[in-house]
């Protein structure tokens, strides 16, 4: 019966479509999955706003929310505003310190808004930006999961990571984290389920670890 099912909505990465889920499975019987896909921002429109107007796409109650990289951080400030029954952040981070150190500089000198983000079709770039790699030996698949190419939207996107505030978290929160992921370093990330090995494009090239774990993990 749908209404004993547990509905996980999962929100993507930044520039990236719900495609990145395309080998999660979770078993049908408990679970039912929802796929959310990043909207343009409103001029000046702040990431609080952003996050009240994806709540409306949210159908279900005490939902869990599954976000990877700034969708992680998107489904936290989501989980602010709706009930939720957990709040899962992959290969992304929970507080303003766990930023690398580049991102925090970037906040202070204003650097990022030197980025060339007009030139959003060029997917090496892209993949630089999205997934801290170049995209020379999965082009055609880059193309296909990066498909958000909007410049004020990655502008926006940059300067809401960068200029992130968060100093503390909820308890429903659960952090999984690659130990090589390149964009967010493990290094700054404390209190986080590790991925041996993993990357930050980790929910793509290891979906069968997700497959496995993501069950346990939400109904802990």
């Amino acid at each position: 019966m749908d209404q004993y099912k547990i509905h996980v909505y999962f929100m993507p990465g930044m520039a990236a479509n719900a495609s990145i889920f395309e080998n999660i499975r979770l078993p049908g019987e408990v679970f039912e999955l929802h796929f959310l896909e990043w909207k343009i921002p409103k001029k000046n429109e702040s990431l609080e706003e952003y996050a009240v107007r994806m709540n409306t796409l949210v159908k279900h109650p005490n939902a869990v929310l599954v976000g990877v990289s700034f969708g992680g951080i998107l489904v936290q400030e989501m989980a602010k505003h709706i009930a939720v029954k957990k709040v899962i952040i992959i290969s992304s981070v929970k507080l303003a310190s766990e930023l690398p150190r580049r991102m925090i500089f970037a906040k202070y000198t204003k650097v990022h808004k030197l980025l060339p983000t007009g030139m959003v079709n060029n997917i090496e770039l892209m993949a630089k930006y999205a997934f801290g790699e170049t995209a020379t030996k999965r082009l055609k698949l880059y193309q296909q999961y990066l498909s958000v190419r909007d410049k004020y939207y990655l502008d926006w996107s940059i300067d809401q990571i960068v200029n992130w505030k968060q100093q503390g978290y909820d308890n429903k929160v659960v952090h999984i984290h690659g130990e090589k992921d390149p964009v967010f370093p493990i290094t700054y990330i404390r209190d986080c389920v590790k991925v041996k090995n993993g990357t930050h494009t980790m929910i793509i090239h290891r979906a069968k670890w997700f497959n496995e774990h993501l069950p346990e993990i939400i109904l802990q």
